[in-house]
């Protein structure tokens, strides 16, 4: 029966893994497989070396004559240590990372074979891109795509293969990716920044958006993963009991890292070390087999690629310790779900954080000008930040066990609350000697306080100040960080943009002092933000009430959230930036939705085969079991004597009323699938799908669980949660 292949299959849970070994001195060894610039130093030319550097730190073109010199610099380099092929590594739409791999081997005109890589492969290939999401941007019949190479992140060597981050764009040169459009929000914040930043400091020059992202996973045995027809094609547990013992003694958080989990962490730091990945923390997080690592903070391009590739390192050094690593958002019921707070900052070529308080009065006023800034930005825009993290398996997890709800909000502390209301009540026009007095005060005495106040965090607000920086945590686990980075790297960028010509026409038109025209300007900024902040309980329905009231959106579906991307002020901000077009945006609206519909597709397929395939026929054997002992004790007792074993024939009503309830409602699912699947239009489709289909699933699995409490543990064919959720 089910419990001796569950005995098999659990003799992996002790299994033991040589440790992979590991530098004591990490920094020794760091970067080892990246040709970064200290390999291109060694490597190129000078003049290769300055073309690249330029092209790194201000976007200047690379001549192909240069790009020759690197690509033979960068072949010898890889050839040393090892590898035997090269490949164009990218983030198509579907949003993981794709690459496709040729040997460094060409032949000469006799016959011979010789190692072979020019510029011409470096910096440009043609990619089938008609197997890849588009939206509609490219039909299958016209299949040409182009890869290019991005040497803002540097090349790295994967096992034997020289990986070259690039972008992917049609032949008619709209994004097909998620990193072309990233680039470009990160140039326009890079300019919108600088420009504000010259307020303050003129020699600043450039300005970059920073990332540290942390990503939260689960870890289960890899043998009980593979009995679990759910967890292998959808990522997660369609149905399940709920142990007995779950999180509520908050007994594994921060815990002591189980050896299993443990070895393999010290695997993955080894090999993250050799890929220039800075992680740094690892810890338990709050659910059973749960855990957390996070990085050193990044530019936001370089950080989201080492995201990616960590994610696919992760995958693979499990595999290795005969381990499963779940990246989905809500893997199990009634436990917490697992996110990927982005903490986001701006940081000046000068060393200087944006956000980071200061000690004199121009420097918190220049941190109070992108603080209140990013909050406008947040408040303009709240809707298109939702719809950047939205997807169906997020939705499992948004406002609830500490995830953040739906509804976009600010949490900032009381401390700068407390400032931000005072700065509010100040005059308009020319400040006072006495304002200007009492503002130098309120600036300089008081926002070097809220370092302290943010040691309390609010875990149920979706965007956070933390100190320095923004942390937003309603990102998901599985997300690729380059949407809700585009996204909020180009609102800021507007928002700037915005907020200098206010500045510069108070200074132009009214005469006014720098610093009182940026007072000026953020005050009324203060005021008209003031919806969006929100320091309370997240979850609280007083909140939802009071959000309504303050005109927040509340899009607590994906179909709803991404309704928003063709709104006429999301397609003018994207066009005004320079960051997407209208068929760019279109096209990805069309592909989430269809992302949408075939995830909740693929997990209404796997419960129905979960339920007829698994569940029924053994509650079906159990039902004739306990039918079969009662008839015998009828036969013992006599026919009218029930009452003797009103036990059995209370299990056997309970057994037939959940197998009818979960034959009906599988049924009635499979029903409203098809009848979604006739739909045509993307959002009808996906609307259908969220509305129709989905809420079956909830009620399909409570009848599945109700049968694994009533049905002979040893007879269930399933793994169930105290098996997969507890290993030493």
């Amino acid at each position: 029966m089910a419990q001796m292949r569950f005995s098999a299959l659990a003799d992996n849970l002790n299994r033991t893994v040589p440790d992979f070994k590991i530098p004591h001195n990490r920094s020794e060894h760091f970067a080892a497989q990246v040709f970064n610039d200290e390999r291109m130093m060694k490597y190129l030319t000078k003049d290769a070396h300055k073309s690249v550097r330029e092209a790194i730190h201000s976007g200047s073109k690379i001549d192909r004559k240069i790009a020759d010199q690197v690509a033979e610099s960068m072949k010898t380099w890889a050839l040393s240590m090892g590898a035997t092929h090269y490949t164009h590594w990218f983030q198509p739409l579907t949003g993981a990372t794709a690459e496709k791999h040729d040997a460094f081997m060409d032949l000469l005109a006799d016959g011979r074979a010789i190692e072979s890589f020019g510029g011409d492969q470096l910096v440009q290939q043609e990619p089938d891109a008609s197997s890849f999401p588009s939206g509609g941007i490219r039909n299958t019949f016209e299949a040409r795509g182009y890869t290019a190479w991005d040497p803002t992140s540097p090349a790295f060597i994967y096992g034997n293969t020289l990986c070259i981050p690039t972008v992917f764009v049609s032949y008619t040169g709209e994004a097909l990716d998620n990193k072309t459009p990233l680039l470009r929000a990160l140039h326009a914040v890079d300019e919108a920044a600088t420009a504000v930043a010259n307020y303050f400091d003129k020699n600043v020059q450039k300005v970059h958006a920073t990332l540290g992202w942390e990503q939260e996973y689960f870890l289960i045995d890899k043998s009980l993963a593979h009995a679990r027809p759910d967890i292998l094609l959808s990522g997660k547990t369609m149905i399940g009991q709920l142990a007995a013992k779950g999180q509520q003694l908050d007994d594994h958080y921060f815990g002591t890292i189980p050896i299993r989990a443990f070895s393999y962490m010290k695997d993955l730091e080894a090999e993250c070390t050799q890929l220039g990945i800075p992680v740094k923390t690892r810890h338990n997080e709050v659910a059973p087999n749960q855990f957390e690592l996070a990085p050193v903070f990044e530019e936001a391009n370089l950080a989201v690629d080492h995201n990616l590739l960590l994610m696919d390192v992760m995958e693979k050094i499990a595999d290795r310790h005969h381990l499963r690593v779940l990246f989905h958002e809500k893997p199990f019921d009634g436990i917490n779900g697992s996110g990927k707070h982005n903490n986001w900052s701006l940081a000046t070529d000068r060393g200087v954080n944006l956000l980071s308080p200061g000690s004199t009065p121009m420097k918190n006023l220049q941190f109070l000008t992108f603080f209140v800034n990013t909050i406008m930005a947040v408040d303009s825009y709240e809707e298109l930040l939702r719809a950047s993290i939205a997807s169906a398996s997020n939705d499992h997890r948004l406002g609830a066990n500490e995830a953040p709800p739906a509804i976009m909000s600010i949490f900032i502390g009381s401390q700068l609350s407390k400032v931000l209301d005072e700065l509010e009540g100040v005059s308009k026009g020319k400040l006072s000697p006495e304002e200007k007095t009492e503002l130098k005060l309120n600036v300089v005495g008081k926002i070097p306080e809220i370092l302290l106040d943010n040691t309390d965090r609010n875990r149920t607000s979706p965007f956070a100040f933390t100190g320095n920086k923004f942390e937003f945590r309603a990102v998901g686990s599985r997300a690729n960080c380059a949407k809700p980075m585009t996204v909020l790297n180009t609102i800021v960028a507007k928002q700037l943009t915005d907020f200098k010509k206010e500045v510069d026409e108070l200074i132009d038109t009214k005469k006014l002092k720098k610093d009182e025209a940026v007072f000026n300007v953020l005050r009324e900024y203060i005021k008209a933000s003031k919806r969006i902040r929100f320091d309370g309980d997240g979850y609280s329905e007083a909140w939802e009430k009071e959000a309504s009231k303050r005109k927040l959106s509340n899009n607590k579906n994906t179909p709803q959230a991404l309704d928003v991307l063709t709104s006429k002020k999301t397609l003018s901000l994207f066009e005004e930036v320079g960051v997407m077009s209208k068929i760019e945006i279109t096209a990805r609206q069309e592909v989430e939705y269809e992302t949408y519909i075939l995830q909740t597709q693929i997990e209404g397929r796997v419960l129905n085969e979960l339920v007829f395939s698994h569940i029924l026929p053994v509650a079906f054997r159990y039902q004739q079991t306990l039918s079969d002992g009662i008839l015998a004790l009828k036969q013992v007792y006599g026919k009218d004597s029930d009452n003797a074993f009103e036990s059995q024939l209370s299990i056997l009503d309970q057994l037939n009323s959940h197998l009818n309830g979960a034959r009906q409602k599988t049924e009635a699912m499979v029903q409203a699938r098809r009848e979604a699947n006739l739909l045509e239009d993307p959002k009808e489709k996906a609307a259908a799908y969220c509305q129709k289909v989905k809420p079956f699933f909830e009620e399909i699995r409570f009848h599945c669980d109700r049968l694994e409490r009533l049905v002979e543990d040893k007879d269930w064919p399933l793994v169930k949660y105290r098996e997969l959720l507890f290993f030493k």
